[in-house]
């Protein structure tokens, strides 16, 4: 039985390899061996930065819920707290999205909020 050279699929994952360096600068996106450390750092990147988003939305929702709740009169950590003894189960990016669309319907929660704690 003849043997099976292994030139093609070299050649397969070579060019999907490259095809994922292609806007790189030099040989970045030339040359296999440099590409394929440029890909791997890349989609390490990539990965972290989804992560990192999240973590980003998050910030970004707590600091319009803090701002929205200061005009009410109460602070961020103490909305939460009477929101949690309320019973109010809503998340931030809710709270944040009431915060900047409805205002009369945030301040209806933050006035419930101060209710409960006080």
């Amino acid at each position: 039985m003849a043997r099976i050279k292994g030139g093609l699929n070299a050649k397969k994952k070579h060019n999907r390899v490259l095809k994922l360096a292609k806007g790189y600068r030099g040989a970045r996106s030339k040359q296999y061996r440099v590409a394929k450390q440029s890909v791997m750092r890349a989609m390490n990147s990539a990965f972290g930065g989804r992560k990192q988003k999240k973590r980003d939305m998050r910030s970004l929702w707590i600091s319009r819920i803090n701002a929205a709740a200061r005009l009410s009169g109460i602070s961020y950590s103490q909305m939460m707290h009477g929101l949690k003894v309320a019973g109010v189960d809503i998340n931030r990016k809710m709270l944040a999205d009431l915060a900047v669309n409805d205002a009369a319907g945030f301040a209806t929660l933050a006035e419930l909020a101060k209710s409960k704690i006080a």
